[in-house]
C-alpha cells in the first residue's frame, strides 16, 4: 500500500494554521494519510511574495475583514474549539519559536513541540517572542527550555529555516497554512475539503 502524505507549510503566527491542525486528525484518519509539518517563516514568505496579513491587507475593506472573522467563527463553532482565543500580543514575532521548531525537528520531537507552542500561542495567550516567556513554558512542557533556546542560535538551525522558507516560496507558497498533496497546492483552512478529496477521502 502506498502511503499518502499531506504536507503542511507551517508557522505559529497564523491562527488559521492552529485551527487547521485541530481539523487534521480526523481528516488523516479518514484518508489514511501521514502528516509532514514543514516549519517556515511567515514573515519571510510575506516579504518574498508581497503578501500581507489579512488585518493589514483588508484594513481599508472592513466588510471583507468582517467576513474573514465570520468564517473563522464558523470554523471554530463547527469544530467546537472552545479553548481558542486570539493572542493578545498578536502579531507575535515567531522567529525564535520557528527556529525552535527546527531544533525540535532535529531532536525528533517536532510533533510535541508544535502541540505545546500552539497551545501557548492560541489557547494560553502567551507572549511567545519573549525568551523569558518561551524558556520557562518549554521547560514545564517536557523540554529543556534554555538548551533549546540556545540551539536556536546555531548557524545550521537558522540556515535550515531560511532554506525551508525559500523552498516554499519557490513552490508558489504565499501564506500559511498551505497544504501540498504531491505537487498540488491548497491554501487556507477553508480548502480542507479539497485536500481530503485530493488524498482520496
Amino acid at each position: 500500500m502506498v502511503t499518502k502524505t499531506l504536507e503542511l507549510i507551517f508557522d505559529f503566527g497564523s491562527p488559521n494554521a492552529y485551527l487547521s491542525m485541530k481539523a487534521l486528525p480526523e481528516l488523516l484518519d479518514r484518508t489514511g494519510a501521514d502528516l509532514l509539518v514543514t516549519p517556515c517563516l511567515l514573515g519571510g514568505i510575506f516579504k518574498a511574495t508581497g503578501n500581507k496579513a489579512p488585518m493589514i491587507q483588508y484594513a481599508d475593506a472592513p466588510a471583507k475583514l468582517a467576513y474573514e472573522n465570520l468564517e473563522m467563527r464558523r470554523f471554530i463553532a463547527k469544530l467546537g474549539l472552545t479553548k481558542f482565543r486570539l493572542n493578545p500580543h498578536f502579531p507575535v514575532n515567531t522567529l525564535t519559536i520557528m527556529r525552535g521548531a527546527i531544533v525540535a525537528e532535529d531532536e525528533g520531537n517536532l510533533d510535541d513541540y508544535v502541540d505545546a507552542v500552539n497551545r501557548a500561542m492560541w489557547e494560553e495567550g502567551l507572549k511567545m517572542d519573549d525568551p523569558e516567556v518561551i524558556a520557562p513554558f518549554l521547560s514545564v512542557n517536557g523540554f529543556d527550555g534554555p538548551a533549546l533556546l540556545e540551539r536556536t542560535q546555531e548557524p545550521e538551525i537558522k540556515a535550515k529555516l531560511v532554506a525551508n522558507t525559500e523552498a516554499a516560496v519557490a513552490r508558489g507558497v504565499f501564506g500559511i497554512p498551505t497544504f501540498f498533496v504531491g505537487d498540488e497546492m491548497f491554501f487556507g483552512k477553508d480548502r480542507l475539503g479539497q485536500v481530503e478529496e485530493a488524498l482520496g477521502g
